[in-house]
């Protein structure tokens, strides 16, 4: 299971100059708990980091700041997490777990946005897989006793009771045993 197939691609955006208070709006309209930072250059629109609901909580609320006031620039540092679409499940939970962040954007072949990973995701994954995993085992432990039922089963069906000789009209004859 790749990244690609993994990552939201519904990515919503917030210019470096627009206020906290805009991005938190945004989170809230959008139901989603980060942005993608984008700046305008001279070469076009291009991705400058990820804001997340943690990092406005702390620049708000523990600092003491002005939502309405601060620029969401003033979070970005300039380092990008990110991995490519062909990344592993294992890949990007280390790439995570390295960088100290829940969230990877993820890169299409041309180097592009084609999406965001969070933690949520990969855990989602990894759940199903577990999941996918005990699945293997209840279907063993099915068939097992599915075939146990039937060797039971085919066991009672063949048992032959041979009577003993001079019983139920069975007697020696020159060439071995015939019936009456």
């Amino acid at each position: 299971m790749n990244l690609g197939t993994l990552c939201q691609r519904h990515v919503i955006t917030v210019d470096r100059n627009d206020s906290l208070q805009r991005a938190a709006h945004q989170m809230r309209d959008q139901h989603v708990g980060s942005l993608v930072v984008t700046d305008d250059t001279p070469q076009g629109r291009r991705v400058v980091g990820l804001v997340t609901d943690r990092d406005l909580a702390l620049a708000v609320l523990a600092d003491g700041g002005s939502a309405a006031q601060q620029r969401v620039g003033a979070l970005v540092d300039g380092t990008l997490v990110s991995a490519g679409e062909q990344a592993d499940l294992w890949q990007g939970i280390e790439l995570m777990r390295s960088a100290g962040v829940r969230r990877l954007l993820v890169r299409d072949d041309q180097g592009h946005l084609a999406g965001i990973v969070a933690f949520d995701d990969l855990i989602d994954a990894c759940a199903r897989q577990l999941g996918g995993l005990a699945d293997v085992v209840r279907q063993g432990i099915q068939r097992e006793a599915l075939e146990r039922a039937q060797a039971a089963a085919v066991a009672t069906t063949l048992t032959l009771q041979v009577p003993a000789l001079g019983t139920a009209g069975w007697q020696m004859s020159g060439a071995g045993m015939a019936a009456n």
